[in-house]
């Protein structure tokens, strides 16, 4: 069986950010507090007991504590067997200073984000004995295991996709393979999957190939348009710019796919599909997508 909890579905800084008086961010802090959210991540697991953390989030404290399944059941004790990166963005890595406190789990990323690790000191909190780092790669499978070597049950494929170098990084390189990475995470002893793609800039014959007849798909929902933070003055960088591909791009391209269940993750606070009755969310229900809430718990 596999289980999967959704710890966070926002984009960087959350929902409301703590410095954007933007419509969806005075909503969520007066009329609307169903839109408060935090940074995207989920966590899976093939046995309800030891789980898999997709990214941690800067949120991840927070998460925790929502979160009974990940609660310890000891007095020093964690269900967080391990951590796999998609990318090496400030989004996805931050919460991993919250895991500094001496419980052991499994690292995983491509050696790209490791070296990004390796170069920012901070990271060393994380001894090495109690949270070894494995270097993953794109297109060969693996199980990651429990903290005292047995397997967990899943199997993970990393795929590229399509995206940027971490935006503290950006003007010291270029962008490499394993900056952006998929996800398709199974069960194997029943085979489910779903995959998981929180970053993706285009769709590509390789991404298209991963997403097509999935039973599950958490996918890129940063922005609605491309222009959508240039129009509304935040920002002078487009979705692409960003490594995003905006919804209204998606729908289309990911209609005729076969997708069983559809669900955007990372979403902007910027973005209007964000709030309920708005043409942007009725667009987004026409063509069978979902923006999930924090906690969302969902069984395959």
């Amino acid at each position: 069986m596999l289980s999967i909890i959704v710890l966070g579905t926002a984009a960087g800084g959350g929902v409301p950010q703590w410095n954007c008086g933007c419509d969806n961010c005075l909503a969520a802090r007066t009329s609307h507090a169903e839109l408060r959210a935090t940074q995207a991540s989920i966590a899976v697991s093939a046995d309800g007991e030891h789980w898999f953390l997709i990214n941690a989030s800067p949120d991840l404290r927070q998460q925790l504590t929502a979160t009974p399944a990940l609660h310890p059941r000891a007095l020093r004790h964690s269900p967080i067997a391990g951590v796999i990166l998609s990318n090496g963005e400030v989004d996805a890595i931050t919460g991993l200073l919250t895991l500094r406190e001496g419980s052991p789990f499994i690292l995983y990323g491509h050696q790209r984000v490791l070296s990004l690790l390796a170069q920012n000191s901070i990271f060393n909190v994380l001894k090495p004995a109690l949270v070894p780092r494995v270097a993953i790669a794109a297109d060969v499978a693996f199980e990651p295991a429990l903290p005292d070597g047995s397997p967990s049950g899943l199997e993970i494929l990393p795929f590229v996709a399509p995206g940027k170098a971490a935006l503290f990084v950006e003007e010291t390189g270029a962008t490499e393979e394993g900056d952006t990475l998929g996800l398709v995470i199974r069960d194997k002893a029943r085979g489910e999957s779903l995959v998981f793609l929180a970053a993706c800039a285009a769709l590509t014959p390789e991404v298209e190939c991963h997403l097509r007849g999935a039973k599950l798909v958490f996918f890129d929902g940063t922005l609605f348009t491309d222009d959508e933070m240039i129009r509304l003055g935040l920002s002078q960088k487009t979705g692409q710019r960003m490594g995003h591909m905006a919804m209204s791009a998606a729908l289309p391209a990911l209609e005729n796919l076969g997708i069983e269940r559809k669900l955007f993750l990372h979403i902007n606070n910027s973005n209007p599909a964000l709030m309920p009755g708005s043409p942007e969310r009725r667009a987004l229900a026409r063509a069978g997508w979902q923006i999930p809430a924090d906690g969302m718990e969902i069984t395959l």
